[in-house]
C-alpha cells in the first residue's frame, strides 16, 4: 500500500492519468464532433447531387425532344413536299402520280437516315394515303384506319403533339419493340392550309436511355408519369420504391423546380418536362446513397482504436520522460558554472522546456562568442598597431625630421616637394597615433586618405587622377581606424600603375535605409576571375590574425580591414569587390548607418 502511495506521488504517477483522460476526453469530442458534421455533409451532398442529377436528365431529356420536335418541322419546312402532297392527279395510277409518291418517299428516306434511333416516318396526307418509310420494308404507300392517336394528332393546329411511348408501332408490324410516337399536323407555307399530319416513331430505349441518367446508384429507379398520372415509361417493374410516395406527391411542379421526399428508405426526386408536362420521378435507395457515409463510420472507428492505443504510449512516455530535460539542463549549468561555454544542451520536448533550453543554449554561445570577440579585437587591433609601427625607429624623431625638411623647403619655395613632406609627415603622425582607439570620425579617415593620394599623384603625376565626394552628413560617422589607405594601396598598385596614362580614382559615399557604403572605384587594370574568386573566398572566410595566407601575413590589408570591420560590427558588414578584367574594380565598405548624433 505504502509502495503504491509512494508511485503515485511521482511526477509519472500524478501526470499518467491526466493525460491520458485528458487525452481520451477530447478525442471523445472532437470523434462525435466529426461524425455529426460528416453526416450532415454527406446528407447534404447527397441532396445537392441529386437536384443537379435531376436538373441534368430534364435538360438533356428536354434535348433529345428539341431534336425530335426538329425532324417534324424539317419536314412540314419542305416545300417540294407540301407541293407533292397538295398535288392532285386527272387518274389514278398515271406515271405522275406514281414519280410523285416515290418523290415523296425520297424525302422522307432522307429523313429517316438523319438520325438513327428512327425506326418509322409516317406521312398522313388529307387525300387518305400514308406515305412511310420504316427500318423493316423501306417506303410504302397505303390507306390507315381511324386511331385514338390519330384523333390526338387531329387536335394539332401544328403544335407537336406527343403521343407517349406504345408496346409495338401504330403504323406497321416491323417489329414487336416499343416505339415512342409523336407527330403534328402540318401545312403549306405559301397558302397555310393542312396537307395531313406527320407521325414519327423512334426507339423507345432513346427515351429510357435519357431518363436513366438520373441514375444514382446501381438500385435506383425512373419513371415518366403524364398529367393524369399514368405511367408512361419505366426502368424497372418493381412496385417497392412507387409504394412509398405519398398520394398526390409530388402535385404541380413549376418549370426548373425539383421536389424531393425521403419516404422510409427510398429517396423520392421530382421534375417537370416544360415541353410535354410530363413528371421525371427517381427513387434511390438510402441506403446506396449513405455509403460514404458508412465508409466514414468504419474509418473514424479505426482512427479512434489506433488513437486510444496512442493516447496510452503517449501519455506514458511524456510522464517518464518530463524530467529528463531539467536534469540535463542542471547538469550542464553546472559545467558553465566552471566556466566550460562549449557544451550544448540538446533537447526535443515540450515548447516552454525547448524555449528554456534554446535561450540557454544562445546565452552560453554568446558569452563564448563575446570572450572570442574581445581576443580577436585586442589581436586585431594590437597587430594594427605594430603593423603601422613597422620601420619606424623612433617615430618622433621622423615628425621632428620631416617637419625641418619642410620648412628648409619652404624657403626655397619648392611647392610640390613640400606637399609630399607634408603629406607624408601627417600619415606618419595619424598611422602611430592610437591613443583615441580603434575608431575614428570618417572625416579624419578621409583626410589620412588624402595626404596618401597626395604623395599618389606627385609620383604618378597625371597618370591618375583622384576625386573623393562624400557627402557632409557621413563625415562624423565613426569607423575603424586605417580601414580605407589599404583599399586604395590595392587599387593604385594593382590597378592603375599599370596604365600609361587616363587611371582615375573615385571615392564616393551610398547609403540605403539600413547601410552606409564608401565606394572605391577605378579604371585600371581589374582583377582575373580566379584571383577574384580566391579573395572572394578569403574575404567570406578571414582566417584568425596569427595565421598566414598567400603572399605573408595579412598585415594591415584586405584581409585585415575585412576582419576588424566584422569584429566590430558583425558579419553583415565589410568589403565586397566587383571586378571585370580590363575594365576596372569596385570595392564596396559596407558600414552601420549611424543615427543623427553619428553614432552606431
Amino acid at each position: 500500500m505504502r509502495r503504491v502511495k509512494k508511485r503515485l506521488n511521482t511526477i509519472y504517477g500524478r501526470l499518467f492519468p491526466v493525460f491520458l483522460f485528458s487525452l481520451l476526453g477530447l478525442l471523445l469530442i472532437v470523434s462525435l464532433v466529426y461524425y455529426q458534421r460528416a453526416t450532415d455533409q454527406v446528407r447534404e451532398q447527397v441532396g445537392t447531387l441529386a437536384e443537379k442529377n435531376m436538373s441534368q436528365t430534364v435538360s438533356l431529356f428536354e434535348q433529345l425532344l428539341d431534336g425530335y420536335d426538329s425532324v417534324t418541322k424539317t419536314l412540314n419546312s419542305n416545300g417540294e413536299l407540301m407541293r407533292l402532297l397538295r398535288q392532285s392527279y386527272p387518274s389514278a395510277g398515271s406515271s405522275k402520280q406514281i414519280q410523285a409518291e416515290r418523290r415523296i418517299t425520297d424525302i422522307l428516306g432522307a429523313i429517316f437516315y438523319s438520325r438513327s434511333d428512327i425506326v418509322g416516318i409516317h406521312m398522313l396526307a388529307d387525300s387518305g394515303k400514308v406515305y412511310s418509310f420504316v427500318r423493316s420494308t423501306g417506303a410504302s404507300i397505303r390507306t390507315y384506319p381511324d386511331k385514338p392517336w390519330f384523333a390526338e394528332l387531329k387536335r394539332s393546329r401544328g403544335d407537336i403533339r406527343w403521343l407517349g411511348v406504345y408496346p409495338e408501332s401504330l403504323m406497321s408490324s416491323w417489329t414487336d419493340g416499343p416505339v415512342f410516337a409523336f407527330g403534328r399536323q402540318v401545312f403549306e407555307l405559301e397558302g397555310l392550309q393542312s396537307v395531313g399530319y406527320v407521325l414519327i416513331e423512334v426507339e423507345a430505349d432513346a427515351i429510357t436511355s435519357a431518363v436513366s441518367n438520373a441514375s444514382l446508384g446501381q438500385n435506383t429507379q425512373v419513371a415518366i408519369r403524364d398529367e393524369a398520372g399514368s405511367d408512361i415509361i419505366r426502368t424497372s417493374a418493381e412496385e417497392e420504391a412507387w409504394s412509398s410516395v405519398p398520394e398526390g406527391w409530388p402535385g404541380r411542379l413549376e418549370s426548373g423546380r425539383i421536389r424531393s421526399y425521403e419516404g422510409g428508405d427510398w429517396l423520392l426526386t421530382a421534375a417537370q418536362v416544360e415541353k410535354t408536362g410530363w413528371t421525371i420521378l427517381r427513387a434511390s435507395p438510402q441506403s446506396d446513397l449513405k455509403l460514404e457515409l458508412r465508409e466514414t463510420q468504419q474509418f473514424l472507428l479505426s482512427v479512434i482504436i489506433a488513437l486510444i492505443v496512442a493516447a496510452t504510449f503517449l501519455s506514458t512516455i511524456v510522464s517518464r520522460s518530463f524530467s529528463l530535460p531539467f536534469k540535463r539542463l542542471a547538469q550542464q549549468m553546472k559545467q558553465v558554472e566552471t566556466g566550460n561555454f562549449k557544451g550544448q544542451v540538446h533537447i526535443q520536448s515540450y515548447q516552454e522546456i525547448n524555449v528554456l533550453v534554446g535561450s540557454f543554449n544562445r546565452m552560453v554561445r554568446e558569452m563564448d562568442g563575446l570572450i572570442e570577440g574581445i581576443k580577436q579585437a585586442s589581436i586585431s587591433e594590437k597587430n594594427a598597431q605594430l603593423q603601422a609601427l613597422q620601420s619606424q625607429i623612433n617615430p618622433h624623431f621622423l615628425f621632428n625630421t620631416l617637419d625641418m625638411i619642410y620648412w628648409m623647403l619652404d624657403e626655397r619655395e619648392d611647392d610640390r616637394l613640400e606637399g609630399v613632406i607634408l603629406a607624408l609627415s601627417k600619415m606618419f603622425r595619424y598611422s602611430s597615433d592610437w591613443e583615441e582607439g580603434a575608431k575614428v570620425r570618417l572625416r579624419l579617415e578621409l583626410e589620412q586618405l588624402k595626404s596618401y593620394l597626395t604623395i599618389i599623384e606627385t609620383r604618378l603625376g597625371r597618370r591618375v587622377l583622384t576625386e573623393i565626394d562624400v557627402e557632409e552628413r557621413w563625415l562624423d560617422a565613426p569607423v575603424p581606424k586605417m580601414i580605407l589607405q589599404p583599399i586604395v594601396e590595392n587599387a593604385v598598385k594593382y590597378g592603375l600603375e599599370p596604365l600609361r596614362e587616363g587611371g582615375t580614382l573615385h571615392i564616393y559615399s551610398e547609403a540605403d535605409e539600413e547601410y552606409l557604403h564608401i565606394v572605391v572605384e577605378d579604371n585600371g587594370a581589374g582583377i582575373d576571375a580566379v584571383t577574384l574568386r580566391r579573395l572572394e573566398i578569403l574575404l567570406d572566410y578571414p582566417p584568425a590574425a596569427d595565421r598566414h595566407v598567400e603572399g605573408g601575413r595579412i598585415g594591415i590589408g584586405l584581409l585585415n580591414v575585412q576582419r576588424r570591420i566584422r569584429l566590430m560590427y558583425g558579419d553583415a558588414y565589410g568589403l565586397t569587390i566587383h571586378s571585370i578584367p580590363g575594365t576596372g574594380t569596385k570595392v564596396t565598405v559596407t558600414f552601420p548607418l549611424p543615427d543623427e548624433e553619428g553614432l552606431v
